[in-house]
């Protein structure tokens, strides 16, 4: 969740940040991009590091690292400190998603592994819906500063969750030495399996049709919505309930459909939502509460239906690289939010009708992604990895 956290906590104090360090609100919007660039680039590593070094470990100085930086960001003078310790904060953010992501699969296989994926996007739900919520209480009260002085302490608060209560599930006897040529050599088959990169696309283009809207929430809620910094919750908590009963959904779908009917299912949600929200933003005069919201929130229902299935599928195809798999994942989907982050919600925010027709053409993109992937899938070895012997015959 913290990771979510030092995004969304954020927004209700954008504009104040920039009048404090004397910046236009289009640099404050940078740090998202600086953060999620850095965090895009580490993800590459902590997947493979936790093969190598163990998933707790990993995620034990990643926790640490982060509420160290939280400090610097509090601290910050200018806009320069405060880009530079948005990068720390962002390099250290994604252990808890990759390398819990890799912790699952660890544990679980089949339809036990897609509920628990579930569950733990259910559980990543909660982040953003309450996030700005927070962000705004805490910034009305004591200013942007506190907001992260508050991601310190929540940082280390699950630094101390993690050391009492994570246990190692990736012992010694199963780690692999680490390479930095041999790492590049399984990412860039991963890049060539073309089921890994068609899956990841369409995973990454799906969720980022939401992200627009995420990082553009200062813009959709205080400008055309017309509310306050302490109102974000009329955006965030209907949007993320729809993610929270979609990855419920996606829970009870486990097991009772297979994962490609229920992608296929998500992705007819998907585009009627898409379709919905770009007819209602052109006729819509004013622009109000409910239905400007009702939408997204169809549209983070349907994401978090696929979004589980998709990852199972991504990481099964290298079951002994699991960490690696989940690292290039989260980086292609980390590069695209950072594009739509520091370039198109800038760029589309300004008008209602610009974001839902920047998010429905993300949405089509995903779906023609899912549509290219190869069908059915190959596995393939990577380049340290023999063959399975149950699974030879299928080669």
């Amino acid at each position: 969740m913290f990771g979510p956290f030092a995004i969304d906590t954020m927004f209700p104090a954008f504009p104040a940040m920039a009048v404090a360090l004397g910046v236009s609100e289009l640099g404050i919007q940078q740090t998202l991009s600086v953060y999620l660039l850095a965090y895009a680039s580490m993800a590459l590593v902590h997947g493979p590091l936790s093969d190598r070094f163990g998933r707790r470990r990993i995620i034990l100085v990643g926790t640490f690292v982060f509420a160290v930086a939280s400090v610097g960001c509090a601290l910050a003078p200018s806009l320069g400190w405060l880009l530079a310790f948005r990068a720390v904060q962002g390099v250290s953010a994604g252990v808890g998603l990759i390398v819990g992501r890799a912790i699952v699969r660890d544990l679980y296989d089949g339809p036990d592994a897609q509920r628990l994926m579930s569950t733990v996007t259910m559980l990543f739900g909660i982040a953003p819906a309450i996030a700005p919520i927070i962000g705004g209480w805490i910034f009305g009260l004591a200013g942007w500063q506190a907001v992260f002085w508050f991601l310190c302490g929540f940082g280390l608060l699950l630094w101390v969750a993690c050391l009492l209560g994570l246990p190692e599930t990736h012992g010694p006897e199963r780690r692999r030495a680490l390479s930095v040529g041999l790492m590049v050599r399984h990412y860039a088959q991963m890049l060539g399996d073309r089921s890994f990169g068609w899956m990841s696309l369409a995973a990454a283009f799906n969720f980022s049709a939401l992200f627009l809207y995420i990082a553009a929430a200062p813009a959709f809620v205080l400008r055309h919505l017309g509310l306050g910094t302490m109102d974000f919750g009329w955006f965030f908590v209907p949007t993320i309930a729809g993610m929270m009963l979609g990855a419920f959904t996606s829970g009870r779908l486990a097991g009772r459909a297979n994962p490609e009917r229920s992608i296929g299912l998500a992705y007819g949600v998907m585009l009627a939502a898409g379709v919905g929200n770009v007819a209602y933003a052109v006729s819509a005069q004013p622009f109000a509460l409910p239905w400007a919201v009702l939408p997204i929130s169809a549209l983070a229902f349907a994401i978090a239906i696929a979004f589980p299935a998709i990852t199972l599928l991504l990481l099964d195809r290298y079951p002994a690289h699991r960490g690696a798999a989940s690292s290039l994942q989260s980086f292609i989907s980390l590069v695209l939010n950072a594009l739509v982050a520091g370039l198109l919600a800038p760029w589309l925010g300004a008008s209602p009708r610009a974001l839902a027709l920047g998010a429905l053409t993300l949405t089509v993109l995903g779906y023609l992604a899912w549509q290219m992937r190869p069908r059915p899938p190959r596995m393939r070895p990577l380049p340290d990895e023999p063959l399975p012997l149950a699974n030879a015959g299928q080669h």
